[in-house]
């Protein structure tokens, strides 16, 4: 079965509804129409005047909820790549043109690929930390804190909790690493080349930062650990986080489009990370 999150808070509801030229009488029963048949809620959310209401009000990320906000900027994402010609990709400082829209359109056009990744953009506004306690010697205690937006210290914290735990931290470490090369793709350039010439950094022991193949590499294998996941099936999310491991490369690309066109300098903002 298909999971997917649907439920749309009251601000949502009410600012979808103003988009839609009904009388004021009318905006009751089509607040419910929104909440109960998902065909008319998906096509309002994917509608162009629901899109030109949150680019053109700065504050409309404040009105509705961070899901919503993201499932109509990758709602307008999915129209606008399926005109497309080619996507683009970074080789090294350059941007070169490839021939795989076809792709990238087909996976984004899976409602439940789309939904996830609403939800997965809605959960980087916030950031988390984990701490552990274990002891070193009788009565001596560490504790380590680990961030949700680092896959070094997230497999750290994987190691210390039981497999029946482990789903979510698989989950967050594909997670990061599909955020990092879709919205911050020039993060995992600069932290590993200088600026300069290009050329990769030296690498230390114990040191954070990783190469864009690395993020890749790492991304599909922690998806598809959590599609391997029991809970994974319980949650209905083994399918999508099996299609995550196979068209990796595809799904950094809608987020890609949608950062470079759609986000701009609100990146940061929306956030809270310095990716520029």
């Amino acid at each position: 079965m298909e999971n997917r999150d649907i439920t749309l808070s009251d601000s949502d509801l009410s600012f979808l509804a103003e988009v839609v030229p009904v009388k004021s009488e009318r905006k009751g029963k089509l607040r419910l129409l929104i909440g109960e048949d998902e065909a008319f809620r998906d096509a309002l959310i994917g509608d162009d005047r629901v899109f030109s209401r949150v680019m053109d009000d700065e504050e409309s990320f404040l009105r509705i909820s961070p899901q919503l906000y993201f499932e109509i900027l990758l709602r307008k994402t999915r129209r606008q790549l399926k005109e497309a010609a080619y996507t683009i990709e970074r080789s090294g400082r350059e941007k070169v043109p490839v021939f795989d829209m076809g792709e990238v359109f087909e996976f984004l056009s899976r409602n439940s690929v789309l939904i996830y990744l609403s939800g997965m953009l809605a959960s980087f506004t916030r950031v988390e930390s984990y701490s552990i306690s274990y002891p070193v010697r009788r009565g001596i205690w560490r504790t380590i804190r680990y961030s949700d937006l680092n896959i070094d210290s997230l497999k750290k914290y994987a190691e210390w909790v039981d497999e029946g735990q482990r789903l979510g931290i698989y989950r967050r470490i594909g997670d990061v690493c599909l955020f990092t090369v879709g919205i911050f793709p020039e993060f995992a350039h600069s932290s590993m080349h200088y600026p300069a010439s290009g050329e990769l950094r030296p690498r230390f022991p114990g040191q954070f930062g990783h190469t864009m193949d690395e993020y890749e590499r790492e991304g599909k294998k922690f998806y598809e650990s959590a599609a391997e996941h029991p809970a994974a099936k319980e949650a209905g999310l083994s399918e999508v986080f099996g299609l995550l491991h196979d068209y990796f490369n595809a799904a950094k690309k809608p987020l890609n489009f949608l950062s470079e066109h759609y986000l701009h300098y609100r990146r940061s903002y929306l956030f809270g990370v310095e990716g520029s």
